[in-house]
């Protein structure tokens, strides 16, 4: 049993939350507190109605979210959100978010578990983002046939295979989530392959025309893996259970 002020106060100097930038509306940390103590935690890509409800159900006390409550301007407590917020509420669920310290954490961020998963060893910092890089860069050379099963292996849902690279991959640059849109960025950075979650539709042609194969596996998808990681690693620290909490978007 642990409190939860024990379990922010390490995760925040843990993920160095109030040393990483960010979107504005991210607002790392704890994003709703409870009063009770915390004996299992429940991990999830997204704080939303489903996955409250399922960590309630599962006897949670704490969800640990990459995407929290909030995010865009702020939204009035009615309808869907007013219950989103009663439900957690009334059964004493706090919530935690980290969104950019997760994604870049090196231990159990979203880019450094998945390279891990992929085999890829000896990555640096790449994709300058809100102040600090953000994705990973892996010098290689591997088929670029091989490194697509091992993404399909590795991560849930369908795998796309955009642009007009090389056969042979090396020099492969990793960003979870939706960072398609920075496919120009990467292919001036040297990256001939660039994986990532999804991405808007002109980076198709934009992939064609730069020379680079973009993979995308799906934002969901790529952004499971910090969750998971983190919340092992508290339960470690903490002797607590955890679970994960399946809520794919399809996105």
């Amino acid at each position: 049993m642990a409190s939860l002020s024990e379990i922010t106060t390490w995760l925040d100097d843990y993920l160095r939350t109030s040393e990483i930038g960010d979107y504005s509306g991210a607002l790392n940390g704890l994003q709703l507190e409870t009063q009770v103590p915390v004996t299992k935690v429940a991990a999830a890509v997204d704080a939303c109605g489903y996955t409250i409800r399922a960590a309630i159900d599962a006897g949670a006390q704490l969800l640990i979210v990459h995407h929290g409550l909030f995010w865009s301007a702020p939204q009035p407590m009615v309808g869907g959100e007013y219950r989103k917020y009663a439900t957690a509420i009334q059964a004493g669920l706090g919530i935690y978010s980290s969104h950019l310290p997760l994604d870049l954490h090196p231990e159990v961020g979203n880019n450094a578990v998945l390279a891990r998963e992929l085999s890829l060893d000896s990555c640096t910092p790449f994709l300058p983002t809100k102040g600090q890089p953000v994705g990973l860069l892996a010098e290689t050379e591997i088929h670029r046939a091989e490194f697509v099963d091992r993404v399909d292996a590795k991560v849930p849902g369908a795998i796309q295979i955009l642009g007009d690279g090389p056969q042979v991959c090396r020099r492969i640059g990793i960003v979870t989530g939706g960072a398609g849109g920075e496919v120009t960025v990467a292919a001036e950075a040297g990256v001939d392959t660039f994986l990532t979650g999804e991405a808007p539709h002109w980076a198709a042609t934009a992939a064609e025309d730069l020379g680079i194969n973009l993979i995308l596996g799906g934002h969901y998808a790529t952004e499971t893996f910090g969750v998971k990681a983190l919340s092992m690693k508290l339960a470690d620290q903490f002797g607590v259970q955890w679970e994960f909490i399946d809520h794919p978007t399809g996105l």
